[in-house]
């Protein structure tokens, strides 16, 4: 026999096991289906039935890349998407022919002056600068790998002026100068992986002027790997600074103050995105992480609703002059604004004790979490641009307003957003899943799971390979840049050299039906609704 023949004799053989391999699986899977009880579909059509399963697995991707036009997408459409990685990896927020908002719907508008601000007469630090990399579009073919080329590059820093910093806490022993307007929301270590968080840490400092919140996880090792200024979160689980019995241990928190890079302290009372206390899977808590928490390593961690320490306005600012004569440092708190009296006994208690924060990081309703619940995540807290103006007006009615910063999040990782808080009244502007997509995060919704297939919001060390932090650091930096670079240009547009000088004047709102009313006449609105004015 030839050796053509055997070859062939071997092949049929081989088809021939394989494919009874396949009916006898499709036969167990037929009997298997039509006995099991939990799948009233599959016990009637196996066959119609896995398929229908198999197309409702792959329906948020195929919705995400082909279904979806670019401005639906939820929580961040494909338009937000792309606008942020442009940003983090070319340093580009140019667009061609025209904008995609739907100019019918209602919203907010910046109000450009008929004469504008040059460059030159643009007040900012000229002298800071930034060293980074980026990337230059070559070619994008349709059928294989685009081509990019990774170049240095050197730009302004685009921070401000020395006139016009801002200080957190003047009245402290160290107060907190900051020369940025933008800077990164809390997450913690746990809920991002190490790789995620030093990423993050070495490209906000190199971007200067900025800073990053470490989450109520506490502060890890990898928070200080970029030696920027950082804000520590205490949670209702005071995780970092519990002793044994998990209350405060006081000279685990001095100990943490002495750090030079902690530049201030904030106690998480709510989060936009789940008004209550973090959780965190056992599966993610490993033992580095149940150290840095002091907590047990693999058990789920829930912090509570609120802190043991205090259940009221004075006993919770009485908690905050403790903290901060143990520091030295500014004291702060992140609320979320529930309605038009939620920060009414604060304001008031404020102006007749002179006791109080100093400075309110406000979170809206549409902020973004790694594990929440439907009930709160869509349902809780007022969006970003109900809460602003809320609790700026309270604390203008107690003549308190000058004493606190406010810092603001929820859904502003772009100029126009963040001019628009700005002129709400807010100081300064927090962002957490911006930065997130700038060191690869591709919107899988899977950060509760630990199965984090970018290697962002995961401690699997396997997964976390996929992120690499000398080049994601890079992205960082471009990102924060650009959008700084974005603000002084809506700026200069709105006649203003600087973009603290944003107000409610350089603001109009626009209806449904064509109608614009002033920001200046809405505030009103709202002063009279909670008591500013008669």
């Amino acid at each position: 026999m030839k050796l053509a023949d055997i070859l062939v004799i071997i092949g049929f053989f081989v088809v021939a096991v394989v494919v009874i391999a396949i009916i006898l699986f499709l036969i167990f899977l037929l009997i298997f289906d039509r006995n099991q009880k939990s799948h009233s579909i599959l016990r009637n059509y196996p066959a119609l039935g896995r398929v229908r399963y198999f197309f409702e697995k792959i329906g948020p991707e195929m919705r995400q890349y082909w279904f979806n036009s670019d401005t639906e997408g939820k929580p961040f459409s494909r338009d937000d998407y792309e606008h942020i990685v442009k940003g983090a990896k070319y340093k580009r927020d140019v667009v061609g022919f025209g904008s995609r908002r739907d100019f019918d719907e209602e919203g907010f508008y910046v109000r450009n002056d008929m004469f504008p601000k040059l460059t030159e007469e643009i007040k900012m630090d000229d002298e800071a600068k930034v060293f980074t990399k980026r990337y230059l579009l070559l070619k994008d073919p349709l059928f294989s790998q685009r081509e990019e080329k990774w170049e240095d590059d050197e730009s302004p820093a685009y921070l401000l002026h020395d006139d016009d910093a801002v200080v957190i806490g003047p009245n402290t022993k160290y107060p907190f100068k900051l020369k940025g307007l933008i800077g990164m929301s809390a997450m913690s270590y746990g809920a991002l992986g190490k790789n995620a968080i030093t990423a993050l840490s070495k490209g906000l400092g190199m971007a200067k002027g900025t800073w990053m919140n470490t989450g109520e996880g506490g502060l890890s090792p990898y928070h200080l790997e970029g030696d920027v200024d950082i804000i520590m979160q205490i949670g209702p689980g005071l995780f970092g600074i519990r002793n044994k019995l998990g209350d405060v241990d006081w000279e685990e928190l001095k100990r943490k103050s002495e750090i030079p890079q902690i530049k201030a302290f904030e106690l998480k009372l709510a989060q936009g995105a789940k008004a209550r206390g973090g959780h965190i899977d056992g599966e993610k808590v490993n033992p580095e992480i149940a150290e840095i928490r002091k907590v047990e390593p693999y058990k789920s961690v829930d912090s509570p609703n609120r802190f043991h320490q205090f259940s009221d306005v004075p006993t919770m600012c009485d908690f905050i002059e403790k903290i901060r004569s143990t520091t030295g440092k500014p004291v702060g708190m992140k609320i979320v604004v529930g309605g038009n009296d939620s920060v009414e006994e604060l304001a008031k208690y404020m102006k007749e004790t002179g006791k109080g924060p100093d400075f309110i990081t406000v979170d809206g309703g549409e902020g973004g979490t790694g594990a929440s619940y439907q009930e709160l995540i869509d349902s809780v807290g007022l969006p970003i641009k109900s809460a602003i103006p809320i609790l700026v007006s309270t604390l203008q009615k107690y003549g308190v307003r000058d004493r606190v910063k406010i810092i603001a999040s929820g859904k502003l990782f772009t100029p126009d957003r963040i001019a628009i808080a700005l002129a709400m009244g807010a100081d300064l502007v927090n962002i957490a899943r911006g930065f997130m997509i700038t060191v690869g995060c591709i919107q899988t919704l899977k950060c509760h799971s630990n199965a984090c297939p970018v290697g962002v919001a995961t401690t699997d060390p396997d997964l976390q390979k996929a992120l690499v932090i000398d080049e994601k650091k890079y992205r960082v930096v471009n990102f924060l840049v650009t959008l700084r670079k974005g603000l002084f240009r809506i700026s200069a547009a709105a006649g203003i050299d600087s973009p603290v000088h944003f107000e409610p004047k350089h603001v109009m709102y626009k209806d449904d039906k064509g109608i614009v009313y002033s920001l200046e006449n809405i505030l009103q609105e709202i002063q009279q609704q909670t008591g500013s004015v008669s």
